[in-house]
């Protein structure tokens, strides 16, 4: 609603607009799996909650969260790609790149897909050991429509802000429920079938894979090359405002709904009369509902009467869960600990 604010003796009204950021988690705050991963040579959700990176035989990288962001800014920390074992020449379906995905329920504000369809803002910082062009792209998984767009980074181990502004596309609408309906893609590199067209980013189409990358530099040419990025805005409308800062607590809560874990696994404790072979069980609610049923991985650390080891029986649905261990020895005043993760991502 209306802010008035009075200055100078001169009453102004300003329109403070909450739940402006469509992303999730784009200052890199929340980290519930972990803060450094190396190694990583496949597609996966690594450090940084709700940001995944797509890896298609395109050389070996390091994740990290780290305390490093732009001086002068309300951003503490970045997410890092750290080339590890490079690939100079990537095969023609190659890829690399980071994104996040959104649920089409959450999308509606747009109106794509009508002739009141919305022009969307993205912006961001960026800093990278490789100056040169990069593609952001904008991904309708619902109707199989693309925008790209490119960006260029100008000065080596930089941090430089970037505005990126798309125009509205009035086919195809989003669907509203709980699906992957759309996808912000930060390319990092390609192979040829992506690259080898003319860059679509004058206005959304249907896609046509050699349209969607072409002019990215490959990341993944040298060992030690890295693409770091915070503070990541994605908004509807022509124009940047400035960044919707969450408290924490807001913050981890969206990201929960996607995925959630005990903080170690001994946070969970079972103790009573126990039988050999006998399961016996703990269950419990979500802090937040998830987006769907979740995969469920259940861990015990042992005890007197149990091993350690996954759990023998585990699931739930998208509001709670239960698991089960099996007794390995009868006896009286038996317990085992246990912790889990629950994953509902897109």
């Amino acid at each position: 609603m209306p802010l008035t604010r009075a200055s100078a003796g001169v009453i102004k009204t300003e329109e403070i607009v909450n739940n402006r950021n469509l992303v999730i988690n784009g200052a890199m705050q929340v980290a519930q799996r972990n803060t450094s991963v190396t190694g990583i040579t496949t597609t996966g959700y690594y450090t940084a909650d709700r940001w995944a990176i797509q890896v298609a035989s395109a050389g070996t990288w390091t994740m990290n969260v780290e305390s490093s962001a732009p001086t002068g800014t309300e951003f503490r920390k970045s997410a890092n790609l750290v080339c590890t074992t490079a690939d100079s020449s990537l095969g023609s379906g190659d890829a690399f790149l980071f994104e996040q995905r959104f649920e089409g329920q959450n999308l509606q504000g747009i109106k794509k897909g009508t002739v009141n369809a919305e022009s969307l803002t993205v912006s961001f910082y960026v800093k990278s050991s490789n100056t040169g062009t990069y593609i952001c792209e904008f991904y309708d998984v619902d109707n199989t429509r693309q925008i790209s767009k490119a960006y260029t980074i100008d000065v080596a181990n930089t941090w430089e802000k970037k505005t990126i502004t798309i125009p509205p596309d009035t086919t195809g609408q989003f669907d509203n429920d709980n699906g992957d309906s759309f996808r912000l893609f930060f390319w990092l590199g390609s192979g040829t079938e992506r690259t080898s067209g003319t860059l679509n980013s004058s206005a959304w189409a249907a896609l046509t894979q050699a349209n969607r990358v072409v002019g990215q530099l490959n990341l993944a040419n040298r060992i030690g090359n890295y693409w770091a990025v915070t503070g990541i805005q994605l908004e509807r409308g022509s124009s940047a405002t400035p960044y919707e800062w969450l408290d924490y607590g807001r913050e981890l809560r969206l990201c929960q709904r996607y995925y959630e874990k005990t903080v170690t696994n001994t946070n969970l404790i079972w103790t009573g009369d126990a039988t050999i072979n006998n399961n016996y069980y703990l269950t419990g609610q979500f802090v937040v509902q998830k987006r769907a049923t979740p995969t469920f991985t259940g861990t015990g650390t042992g005890g007197t009467g149990f091993s350690a080891g996954s759990a023998a029986d585990a699931g739930g649905n998208a509001g709670g869960w239960n698991m089960g261990f099996t007794c390995t020895s009868t006896g009286v005043r038996r317990y085992f600990t246990a912790g889990w993760t629950a994953s509902a991502e897109l």
